[in-house]
């Protein structure tokens, strides 16, 4: 993965900003140390003092031993997102950094376990057309040991199982300690390459199908662009791959048909986990709708008023690999001993590696419109592999 670079206390404290969503003036009055004084740590035109620094660490809650840590090893160019064009530069900062901070803690958990890495498949050919995302999408659930025309019931855990940690993201808010999702961010995925650890973190958002196409978006840009970082499309190439992921081609040759009115969608989508405007593009990809037919079932989904809300929610995944790891470290409440070990604050590290069946605060959805596909008990996992 390269040489970790040595850990910088005003760079760490720039981080710790990020982290919590604090300007220098906020932080200052927090911890009563003075803006100039912080401002000239990060700018590199003073030293850190340990006293000033524990001072900081104490009013955010964060072990002194974070300013003092290496930072990921996670290059910039090769980190991965999914996002719109319309996110906020500061909020993708702030998103970057927890991504950065996640990674460096989830491979310090991996490898202090000797979690196995993941199997992946890879490519390095410069040009890639559909066939060959096709055939990738397919080595990939062999990979994962997912059968090969199936739906797939659990996402989350069959990425953990092989040895890629899933995290979800949430930004900590500055007022207080409850967690806000931030809006037009979807995911990040880093992984290093043979033999090295794998994230996928994602923004849990408002349906469980989302959640799983932004997890199989992620996968593909593990598959697909660890070994070609400067693909033309790589948005593109990693869209198209999780339609061939989750939908098998000849399952979706076979169902996808131009027959298929938005109520059979409805049904395919219950049966697939798969949002029925990913169904619709997944039919086109396969050769089985016309661009006028697609055209025509769009503007269907908009009149519906399903562009935002479609019908039949699919049940959400809740990742189980971190904190099972965690525990198995730390005891039943790993946070805080973990927190100090792992140089990170209690809160950011309950955030990546939330405790399993916790309740919500979403609204439970009615009954009879709900696809259990994802929140199925598992039983508790081996210690080798989930």
């Amino acid at each position: 993965m390269g040489t970790a670079l040595e850990a910088s206390p005003g760079e760490r404290l720039r981080t710790l900003r990020d982290l919590l969503g604090l300007t220098g003036s906020a932080l200052a009055n927090m911890s009563g140390v003075s803006p100039t004084w912080i401002s000239n740590v990060e700018r590199g035109e003073r030293e850190a003092t340990e006293g000033k620094l524990r001072m900081i660490a104490e009013s955010t809650e964060t072990p002194l031993r974070f300013f003092y840590v290496a930072p990921s090893s996670v290059p910039l160019d090769s980190l991965r997102f999914r996002k719109m064009s319309t996110a906020k530069r500061t909020v993708t900062r702030r998103v970057t950094a927890l991504y950065q901070e996640g990674f460096r803690v989830t491979e310090d958990i991996t490898s202090s376990t000797r979690y196995p890495v993941p199997p992946l498949p890879y490519t390095t050919e410069n040009e890639l057309d559909d066939e060959a995302i096709e055939h990738l999408a397919e080595q990939t659930r062999v990979a994962l040991r997912l059968a090969p025309d199936k739906p797939i019931p659990h996402l989350t855990r069959a990425l953990e199982r092989s040895g890629i940690a899933v995290a979800p993201l949430v930004l900590p808010d500055p007022n207080g300690e409850t967690a806000s999702t931030t809006n037009k961010h979807f995911g990040m995925s880093y992984w290093a390459g043979i033999g090295e650890h794998a994230l996928v973190a994602y923004f849990p958002g408002p349906s469980g199908d989302r959640d799983r196409f932004t997890l199989a978006h992620e996968l593909g840009h593990l598959v697909l662009h660890t070994f070609r970082p400067h693909a033309a499309d790589p948005e593109g190439e990693a869209n198209r791959f999780a339609g061939a992921f989750l939908v098998p081609y000849e399952r979706a040759k076979e169902e996808l048909t131009d027959r298929l009115t938005l109520e059979n969608y409805a049904r395919r989508k219950a049966t697939w986990g798969v949002s029925i405007q990913a169904l619709i593009m997944r039919a086109g990809a396969v050769g089985n709708l016309s661009e006028s037919r697609k055209r025509s079932l769009y503007v269907q989904i908009s009149q519906r008023g399903w562009r935002k809300e479609e019908p039949v929610e699919v049940g959400r995944e809740h990742p189980l690999l971190l904190w099972t790891l965690l525990t198995r470290e730390y005891g039943p409440r790993p946070y805080l001993p973990a927190s100090d070990q792992l140089a990170i604050q209690p809160t950011i590290l309950r955030s990546l590696a939330p405790e399993p069946n916790r309740p919500t605060d979403r609204p439970a959805p009615e009954a009879g419109n709900v696809v259990s596909l994802g929140d199925r008990r598992q039983p508790r996992p081996a210690l080798q592999v989930l």
